[in-house]
Protein backbone atom coordinates (compact mmCIF):
# COMPACT_ATOMS: atom_id res chain seq x y z
CA UNK A 1 0.00 0.00 0.00
CA UNK A 2 2.99 2.31 -0.25
CA UNK A 3 1.73 3.91 -3.44
CA UNK A 4 -1.54 4.79 -1.76
CA UNK A 5 0.20 7.49 0.29
CA UNK A 6 2.60 8.77 -2.38
CA UNK A 7 1.53 11.78 -4.42
CA UNK A 8 1.30 10.94 -8.12
CA UNK A 9 0.33 14.10 -9.96
CA UNK A 10 0.44 12.39 -13.36
CA UNK A 11 -2.24 9.79 -12.57
CA UNK A 12 -4.49 11.48 -10.06
CA UNK A 13 -7.53 11.50 -12.30
CA UNK A 14 -10.17 14.02 -11.24
CA UNK A 15 -8.29 17.17 -10.19
CA UNK A 16 -9.74 18.63 -7.01
CA UNK A 17 -8.75 21.61 -4.94
CA UNK A 18 -7.10 20.53 -1.64
CA UNK A 19 -9.76 22.48 0.25
CA UNK A 20 -12.45 20.33 -1.37
CA UNK A 21 -10.70 17.15 -0.25
CA UNK A 22 -10.32 18.49 3.28
CA UNK A 23 -14.01 19.42 3.45
CA UNK A 24 -15.02 15.89 2.41
CA UNK A 25 -12.62 14.31 4.91
CA UNK A 26 -13.80 16.54 7.78
CA UNK A 27 -17.44 15.80 6.93
CA UNK A 28 -16.78 12.05 6.92
CA UNK A 29 -15.05 12.33 10.29
CA UNK A 30 -17.98 14.27 11.74
CA UNK A 31 -20.81 12.14 10.38
CA UNK A 32 -19.30 8.70 9.66
CA UNK A 33 -16.75 8.42 12.47
CA UNK A 34 -18.46 10.70 14.97
CA UNK A 35 -21.93 9.31 14.30
CA UNK A 36 -23.49 12.78 14.08
CA UNK A 37 -27.06 12.56 12.81
CA UNK A 38 -27.12 8.76 12.96
CA UNK A 39 -30.60 8.92 14.50
CA UNK A 40 -31.93 10.60 11.32
CA UNK A 41 -32.59 8.07 8.55
CA UNK A 42 -32.13 10.56 5.69
CA UNK A 43 -28.75 11.64 7.07
CA UNK A 44 -27.64 8.02 7.40
CA UNK A 45 -28.36 7.37 3.73
CA UNK A 46 -26.61 10.59 2.72
CA UNK A 47 -23.54 9.64 4.74
CA UNK A 48 -23.45 6.18 3.13
CA UNK A 49 -23.53 7.84 -0.31
CA UNK A 50 -20.77 10.26 0.71
CA UNK A 51 -18.70 7.36 2.09
CA UNK A 52 -18.60 5.82 -1.39
CA UNK A 53 -17.10 9.01 -2.84
CA UNK A 54 -13.47 8.26 -1.78
CA UNK A 55 -13.65 4.89 -3.56
CA UNK A 56 -14.92 6.61 -6.72
CA UNK A 57 -12.07 9.12 -6.48
CA UNK A 58 -9.59 6.25 -6.23
CA UNK A 59 -11.07 4.82 -9.43
CA UNK A 60 -10.62 8.14 -11.23
CA UNK A 61 -6.97 8.17 -10.18
CA UNK A 62 -6.52 4.71 -11.76
CA UNK A 63 -5.92 2.99 -8.42
CA UNK A 64 -8.26 0.19 -9.41
CA UNK A 65 -6.93 -2.55 -7.13
CA UNK A 66 -7.06 -0.35 -4.05
CA UNK A 67 -10.53 0.95 -4.94
CA UNK A 68 -11.78 -2.63 -5.43
CA UNK A 69 -10.13 -3.79 -2.21
CA UNK A 70 -11.58 -1.00 -0.07
CA UNK A 71 -14.92 -1.14 -1.87
CA UNK A 72 -15.42 -4.84 -1.21
CA UNK A 73 -14.44 -4.48 2.45
CA UNK A 74 -16.72 -1.49 3.03
CA UNK A 75 -19.73 -3.00 1.25
CA UNK A 76 -19.26 -6.31 3.07
CA UNK A 77 -18.99 -4.73 6.51
CA UNK A 78 -21.84 -2.29 5.90
CA UNK A 79 -24.07 -5.10 4.66
CA UNK A 80 -23.17 -7.18 7.72
CA UNK A 81 -23.99 -4.22 9.98
CA UNK A 82 -27.40 -3.74 8.36
CA UNK A 83 -28.55 -7.32 7.74
CA UNK A 84 -26.44 -9.68 9.88
CA UNK A 85 -25.89 -7.87 13.18
CA UNK A 86 -29.63 -7.46 14.02
CA UNK A 87 -30.05 -11.26 13.83
CA UNK A 88 -27.17 -12.07 16.19
CA UNK A 89 -27.17 -12.54 19.94
CA UNK A 90 -24.65 -13.11 22.70
CA UNK A 91 -20.91 -13.17 22.07
CA UNK A 92 -21.31 -13.19 18.28
CA UNK A 93 -23.26 -9.92 18.48
CA UNK A 94 -20.57 -8.34 20.64
CA UNK A 95 -17.63 -9.39 18.47
CA UNK A 96 -19.09 -8.97 14.97
CA UNK A 97 -21.13 -5.92 15.89
CA UNK A 98 -18.11 -4.16 17.40
CA UNK A 99 -15.90 -4.96 14.41
CA UNK A 100 -18.50 -3.71 11.95
CA UNK A 101 -19.11 -0.57 13.99
CA UNK A 102 -15.43 0.33 14.25
CA UNK A 103 -14.37 -0.39 10.69
CA UNK A 104 -17.50 1.03 9.01
CA UNK A 105 -16.98 4.30 10.87
CA UNK A 106 -13.22 4.45 10.39
CA UNK A 107 -12.89 3.38 6.76
CA UNK A 108 -14.48 6.32 4.89
CA UNK A 109 -12.30 8.92 6.61
CA UNK A 110 -9.17 6.78 6.28
CA UNK A 111 -9.73 6.14 2.57
CA UNK A 112 -10.38 9.83 1.94
CA UNK A 113 -7.26 10.74 3.91
CA UNK A 114 -5.20 8.26 1.91
CA UNK A 115 -6.59 9.62 -1.35
CA UNK A 116 -5.80 13.17 -0.24
CA UNK A 117 -2.20 12.23 0.51
CA UNK A 118 -1.81 10.37 -2.78
CA UNK A 119 -3.28 13.12 -4.97
CA UNK A 120 -2.03 16.32 -3.33
CA UNK A 121 1.49 17.70 -3.46
CA UNK A 122 2.99 19.55 -0.52
CA UNK A 123 3.08 22.78 -2.54
CA UNK A 124 -0.64 22.54 -3.31
CA UNK A 125 -1.46 21.83 0.31
CA UNK A 126 0.59 24.76 1.62
CA UNK A 127 -0.92 27.10 -0.99
CA UNK A 128 -4.44 26.07 0.03
CA UNK A 129 -3.62 26.58 3.71
CA UNK A 130 -2.34 30.09 2.96
CA UNK A 131 -5.51 30.84 1.00
CA UNK A 132 -7.53 29.93 4.09
CA UNK A 133 -5.18 31.97 6.33
CA UNK A 134 -4.38 28.96 8.49
CA UNK A 135 -1.60 29.70 11.04
CA UNK A 136 1.85 28.28 10.34
CA UNK A 137 1.72 26.39 13.64
CA UNK A 138 -0.86 24.15 11.93
CA UNK A 139 0.41 24.31 8.35
CA UNK A 140 3.98 23.18 9.09
CA UNK A 141 3.11 19.99 11.05
CA UNK A 142 0.49 19.01 8.46
CA UNK A 143 2.87 19.62 5.55
CA UNK A 144 5.46 17.45 7.31
CA UNK A 145 2.80 14.74 7.62
CA UNK A 146 2.46 14.62 3.81
CA UNK A 147 6.08 13.46 3.57
CA UNK A 148 6.16 11.48 6.80
CA UNK A 149 3.81 8.59 5.99
CA UNK A 150 5.25 7.72 2.54
CA UNK A 151 8.81 7.85 3.95
CA UNK A 152 7.93 5.65 6.93
CA UNK A 153 6.27 3.10 4.65
CA UNK A 154 9.36 3.00 2.46
CA UNK A 155 11.54 2.42 5.53
CA UNK A 156 9.16 -0.29 6.76
CA UNK A 157 9.38 -2.05 3.40
CA UNK A 158 13.18 -1.89 3.52
CA UNK A 159 13.22 -3.28 7.08
CA UNK A 160 10.91 -6.14 6.05
CA UNK A 161 13.19 -7.00 3.14
CA UNK A 162 16.27 -6.99 5.36
CA UNK A 163 14.61 -9.18 7.99
CA UNK A 164 13.40 -11.69 5.41
CA UNK A 165 16.98 -12.06 4.18
CA UNK A 166 17.93 -12.98 7.77
CA UNK A 167 14.98 -15.42 8.00
CA UNK A 168 13.31 -13.29 10.67
CA UNK A 169 9.73 -13.87 9.59
CA UNK A 170 6.68 -15.92 10.49
CA UNK A 171 7.58 -19.55 10.00
CA UNK A 172 11.31 -18.80 9.84
CA UNK A 173 14.07 -19.99 12.14
CA UNK A 174 14.13 -16.72 14.08
CA UNK A 175 10.41 -15.98 14.24
CA UNK A 176 10.71 -15.09 17.95
CA UNK A 177 12.75 -12.01 17.06
CA UNK A 178 10.13 -10.77 14.60
CA UNK A 179 8.61 -8.16 16.92
CA UNK A 180 11.88 -6.79 18.27
CA UNK A 181 13.86 -6.66 15.04
CA UNK A 182 11.11 -4.95 13.04
CA UNK A 183 9.35 -2.65 15.48
CA UNK A 184 12.37 -1.08 17.19
CA UNK A 185 14.14 -0.07 13.92
CA UNK A 186 10.84 1.33 12.65
CA UNK A 187 10.37 3.42 15.81
CA UNK A 188 13.92 4.80 15.57
CA UNK A 189 13.47 5.57 11.86
CA UNK A 190 10.15 7.31 12.52
CA UNK A 191 11.70 9.63 15.10
CA UNK A 192 14.62 10.46 12.81
CA UNK A 193 12.35 10.99 9.81
CA UNK A 194 10.12 13.37 11.76
CA UNK A 195 13.09 15.44 12.91
CA UNK A 196 14.66 15.54 9.44
CA UNK A 197 11.41 16.54 7.72
CA UNK A 198 10.76 19.29 10.27
CA UNK A 199 14.25 20.66 9.71
CA UNK A 200 13.76 20.49 5.94
CA UNK A 201 10.46 22.38 6.19
CA UNK A 202 12.06 25.15 8.24
CA UNK A 203 15.04 25.28 5.86
CA UNK A 204 12.66 25.95 2.97
CA UNK A 205 11.30 29.00 4.77
CA UNK A 206 8.00 27.65 6.08
CA UNK A 207 8.65 29.17 9.49
CA UNK A 208 9.32 32.74 8.34
CA UNK A 209 6.83 35.58 8.60
CA UNK A 210 7.50 36.64 4.98
CA UNK A 211 4.76 35.81 2.50
CA UNK A 212 5.85 32.81 0.39
CA UNK A 213 5.33 32.55 -3.34
CA UNK A 214 4.06 29.36 -4.95
CA UNK A 215 4.17 28.27 -8.59
CA UNK A 216 1.38 25.68 -8.32
CA UNK A 217 -2.10 26.79 -9.35
CA UNK A 218 -5.09 25.89 -7.21
CA UNK A 219 -8.70 26.90 -7.47
CA UNK A 220 -12.26 25.63 -7.56
CA UNK A 221 -13.67 24.07 -10.73
CA UNK A 222 -17.00 22.50 -11.67
CA UNK A 223 -16.07 19.18 -10.06
CA UNK A 224 -15.20 20.98 -6.82
CA UNK A 225 -18.56 22.75 -6.85
CA UNK A 226 -20.45 19.46 -7.34
CA UNK A 227 -18.62 17.72 -4.49
CA UNK A 228 -18.93 20.72 -2.16
CA UNK A 229 -22.67 20.83 -2.86
CA UNK A 230 -22.88 17.13 -1.95
CA UNK A 231 -21.10 17.85 1.32
CA UNK A 232 -23.33 20.86 1.99
CA UNK A 233 -26.45 18.74 1.45
CA UNK A 234 -25.42 16.44 4.30
CA UNK A 235 -25.25 19.40 6.69
CA UNK A 236 -28.59 20.74 5.42
CA UNK A 237 -30.27 17.36 5.96
CA UNK A 238 -28.83 17.19 9.47
CA UNK A 239 -30.21 20.64 10.34
CA UNK A 240 -33.59 19.80 8.83
CA UNK A 241 -33.63 16.56 10.78
CA UNK A 242 -32.91 18.39 14.01
CA UNK A 243 -35.93 20.68 13.50
CA UNK A 244 -38.12 17.75 12.49
CA UNK A 245 -38.59 18.52 8.79
CA UNK A 246 -37.00 15.26 7.63
CA UNK A 247 -36.83 11.85 9.26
Amino acid sequence: MTGLFTADIENRGLILDPRTKLSVMITLVIFALGGTGSEIKTVRYAVIALSVLPIILLLTSQQYKKALFFGIIYVTLKSAEIFLVPTLTGAALSVIGLCCLIFVRLMPGLIMGAYTLSSTTVSEFIASMHRMHIPQQITIPMSVMFRFFPTVLEEFSAINTAMKMRDIRLGGKHAGKLFEYRLIPLMVCSVNIGSELSAAALTRGLGTSTRRTNICRIGFHIQDVVILLSVFIVYILWVLGKVGLVI
